[in-house]
């Protein structure tokens, strides 16, 4: 068969001319062979051409589907730590309302340190992540632990309250308003004097304001004292309850007298620069017992 000889018969036209090729059994054999194979090789390319197409439509909806991923994890991680932020204020809040009805805040700091208090940034914390799998566990995490601490500030919360609604007019009674308005200059604490240039104790804020700013009493209270007082010019001292009174130093003018009763809000004072002075402001402070204390610890607006 492989040795016989075939005849390939080519007409060229109608009117019968044709064209012979002669051909071995093996070399016609091998001819079909490679268009055989030729076929298959066709067949084969056009299956792997499907299947890249199809490839790269998978690969461009995984791409789409991480990108809107990615966009869902961080817009997540944005609203994480704005809870974060809330909770940091209300517990600054809760803090400032503990220093005001005198409430013990040992046992609030123990709370806070068996719930495992979250102090670090979130996004500083987790958003350099590039694993999303590693990236929404960590988030998972911090919503627990963040729905911990909530439920721990809600019974401090309510502990406050209980407090409050067992003294009706603590609040009424604690200087927790700003007295005027103005900005803060000087605060509480060590600093260096503008008169001597060393090292001092402030015993309250100077709040720097023009000359004949009103100056409102920030808690229910009685005028003990309205009078020159050396250094600090003309001052006004108001006592809001047993423990607690307030001092304003510098004043151009009192608006009113010892023995006055006076409620939050009411125009006492205007501010101006008499006594030892570099300028027109307030000088306000917070006694506890007499002892000093940082306004900015009783004030809630």
């Amino acid at each position: 068969m492989f040795l016989k000889k075939y005849h390939i018969v080519i007409f060229k036209d109608k009117k019968g001319s044709c064209s012979k090729i002669q051909l071995r059994g093996w070399a016609l054999c091998s001819l079909l062979l490679v268009l055989g194979l030729l076929a298959a090789g066709n067949v084969l390319l056009l299956r792997y051409y499907l299947s890249h197409e199809q490839l790269e439509k998978n690969l461009e909806l995984s791409e789409k589907t991480l990108e809107e991923q990615k966009t869902q994890l961080l817009s997540l991680s944005q609203k994480i730590a704005g809870l974060q932020k809330n909770l940091t204020r209300i517990r600054d809040f809760d803090s400032k309302l503990r220093v005001m009805i005198n409430l013990d805040q040992d046992n609030a700091q123990t709370m806070t340190a068996r719930g495992g208090s979250v102090t670090t940034d979130f996004s500083k914390g987790y958003l350099p992540l590039h694993r999303h799998e590693l990236l929404a566990r960590k988030m998972h995490g911090f919503l627990e632990q963040l729905n911990v601490d909530a439920t721990l500030e809600e019974v401090r919360q309510q502990e406050v309250l209980g407090r409050l609604e067992s003294n009706s007019g603590i609040l009424l009674s604690t200087p927790s308003v700003w007295p005027t308005t103005g900005w803060v200059t000087s605060g509480f604490g060590n600093r260096k004097s503008p008169f001597t240039g060393q090292e001092e104790f402030h015993r309250g804020l100077d709040i720097s304001a023009p000359r004949g700013t009103p100056i409102y009493a920030p808690a229910s209270g009685r005028v003990v004292a309205a009078d020159k007082d050396g250094s600090n010019g003309l001052t006004l001292v108001l006592s809001h309850s047993p423990n607690i009174s307030t001092r304003y130093s510098h004043l151009q003018r009192i608006a009113v007298k010892p023995g006055d009763m006076i409620k939050r809000g009411d125009l006492v004072a205007f501010v101006g620069d008499t006594g030892r002075s570099t300028g027109p402001h307030l000088h306000y402070e917070v006694l506890l017992a007499g002892v000093p204390q940082n306004p900015l610890h009783y004030i809630l607006n």
